[in-house]
């Protein structure tokens, strides 16, 4: 995924529904409480972490344990662990603070009054720091195996350890990516989960492969395993909404992907099922946006000029298109929204056709408060075809005919626009075929249309027409026009 090209617009929940969730999520709540139960006699490492003396007292704490028995469904051991990891969110985030490292002491920090008195915004902030922690923790391998006691120290035999930790970061940065990406484009699975297998297959399966080998096989598989680790840690952050890997279908294969992969077991569920929440797609825009990718979100343009509007749009699908500009359109008067968007679109350089075509995309959500601003432009040469479409469609009165020269211009400006949009779509071969069909004299009057995108249409045209007579007369026309144009 290019860095430089637009990612499809995020919708997102409000800052105040998304602060509602971070605070709900549980990671963040149990390391608030840990920060509030903090006091004098608590003692840290010299990591900040808590001693291990004071981690079942913290357990306790939290609920996971009760007179020294762990929770329902955990072990002690695990709730332990639940304890240190909160406590160390609480410290990574400024919940907690280390008054005096060489005392161990720590008390509340100034970051946990924003958990209840902060904006959401504050409380994202938190979030973000929180999340942050956790992806960190997720990119380490269990290095229980790899624990040997030399002497009286417990020291990790690295040589052991096939492990790359930035590779392994960069690995769960390009399945977020992946999920991301998967959640906003258009006709994407939305809130559906994706199967595990399907994401781990995105990063190891070449895009060009029929049929995936054994080995590679064996690599999703592996992949597989990683991440289903790793989305276990990442759930109670918030980030994900996982289902896990089914730990029979483990002990069933030694390769738990390959059912997946090739059609062997119809409960596809069972290979473990992903999707971002809100939150987590909160997140990792924000991650992105880090990285410097281009990733919009539904309303950025909002307070922007039409300009920006257009422009920003084209690249959007269409929903998305449409949300933006209704966001737009909610802050301003629909007659002076109407020139203002009129305006915008003027233009003969190569982007023109696509912003006009979101300018009357624009417009047909506009009223009939807008009837004198497209009256205003009857006479305009680039706006005059679109604003007459408008007024009839509207049932405006006394809408004066389009000459034949507007009429092919504006088929060039349309076509020259779905073109950009969509490429060779199926609904632009179908534009084609009508126009082509409908006007026996089209190609002979269309190479003379005082327009920059001429030549490129018909070339098009050419290209998309399925008759070979019709498409040789498309070329023909496009060479009359490039060098009526001089090129």
């Amino acid at each position: 995924m290019s860095d430089s090209s637009p990612l499809p617009p995020v919708r997102l929940h409000s800052e105040a529904e998304l602060a509602r969730d971070a605070l709900a999520a549980p990671l963040v709540s149990r390391a608030a409480r840990l920060a509030r139960w903090a006091g004098p006699d608590t003692r840290v490492g010299a990591g900040g972490e808590l001693v291990e003396e004071q981690l079942p007292a913290a357990a306790e704490t939290l609920g996971l344990l009760a007179d020294g028995t762990a929770g329902e469904g955990l072990t002690v051991e695990d709730a332990l662990a639940y304890a240190a990891e909160a406590w160390r969110v609480a410290v990574d985030t400024g919940l907690v603070e280390v008054v005096d490292e060489d005392e161990g002491t720590v008390t509340a920090g100034e970051d946990l009054a924003l958990l209840t008195s902060g904006a959401p915004h504050d409380v994202l902030a938190v979030w973000l720091g929180a999340l942050e922690t956790v992806l960190a923790d997720a990119s380490v391998p269990d290095l229980d195996d790899l624990v040997s006691a030399v002497e009286d120290d417990a020291e990790v035999d690295f040589s052991q350890l096939d492990w790359d930790p930035e590779a392994e970061a960069d690995l769960l940065d390009g399945v977020l990516a992946n999920l991301y990406l998967l959640s906003v484009s258009e006709g994407g699975p939305a809130d559906s989960p994706v199967p595990l297998p399907a994401l781990a297959a995105s990063m190891v399966v070449p895009s060009d492969m029929g049929e995936p080998t054994n080995d590679v096989l064996e690599q999703v598989s592996d992949t597989m395993m990683r991440l289903d680790d790793q989305f276990r840690l990442l759930e109670p952050i918030g980030l994900v909404a996982y289902r896990p890997v089914d730990e029979a279908l483990m002990a069933d294969t030694d390769e738990p992907a390959e059912g997946a992969l090739t059609g062997d077991d119809t409960d596809v569920s069972r290979y473990g099922m992903v999707r971002l929440t809100p939150l987590g797609l909160y997140g990792v825009r924000a991650r992105l946006l880090e990285s410097g990718f281009d990733a919009p979100a539904v309303g950025d343009l909002a307070d922007k000029g039409a300009d920006a509007l257009l422009d920003g749009t084209a690249a959007f699908p269409a929903t998305a298109a449409q949300a933006e500009t209704e966001q737009w359109l909610t802050r301003r008067e629909p007659l002076a929204a109407a020139r203002e968007l009129l305006a915008a679109a003027r233009g003969g350089d190569a982007g023109g056709p696509l912003r006009r075509l979101r300018c009357q995309q624009a417009l047909s959500l506009v009223g009939a408060e807008a009837e004198p601003a497209l009256r205003e432009v009857l006479d305009d040469a680039e706006l005059g075809g679109l604003a007459r479409v408008w007024l009839s469609e509207h049932g405006a009165a006394d809408v004066p005919a389009p000459s034949e020269a507007m009429v092919f211009w504006l088929t060039i400006d349309t076509v020259a626009a779905q073109l950009a949009a969509e490429g060779n779509s199926a609904e632009l071969r179908g534009l084609v075929e009508g126009l082509a069909r409908q006007h026996g004299g089209f190609f002979e009057a269309a190479w003379r249309v005082e327009h920059p995108a001429t030549a490129d249409v018909l070339e098009a045209m050419g290209r998309l027409h399925p008759d070979k007579r019709v498409a040789k007369e498309a070329r023909k026309a496009a060479f009359k026009a490039r060098s009526q144009q001089g090129g």
